[in-house]
């Protein structure tokens, strides 16, 4: 019986975890999210819930979003960033193909 329940865990776990959707994001240059530094180069981006998880090889990280939807659908995936401190801040990801936006706090 323990069995069984455990089984149903990890299934419903690998089920959440297959249905999170994936997108590719490029940086130009450094940038910064939250406390992260990310290097320029082609991102992984998953959105679970209320999380985007981005990742690089071993560059990685989980960063809570507000996740909104605008007006009509990105053609491409961009990312719109703030310079207050002079770095670069990724301040939203719009998710190419979908009308989905990705706003990060600070």
């Amino acid at each position: 019986m323990i069995r069984k329940v455990l089984f149903c865990f990890a299934a419903a776990a690998l089920a959440s975890m297959a249905a999170a959707k994936s997108y590719t994001m490029n940086l130009f240059e450094p940038a910064m999210i939250g406390a992260t530094e990310f290097t320029p180069g082609a991102y992984k981006v998953e959105v679970i819930d209320q999380k985007a998880v981005i990742r690089n090889g071993k560059t990685h990280g989980e960063f809570p979003v507000k996740v909104e939807n605008g007006d009509s659908k990105y053609t491409t995936t961009s990312v719109r960033f703030s310079n207050g401190d002079g770095k670069m801040h990724v301040q939203e990801i719009r998710l190419g193909g979908t009308n989905t936006r990705l706003v990060f706090s600070e």
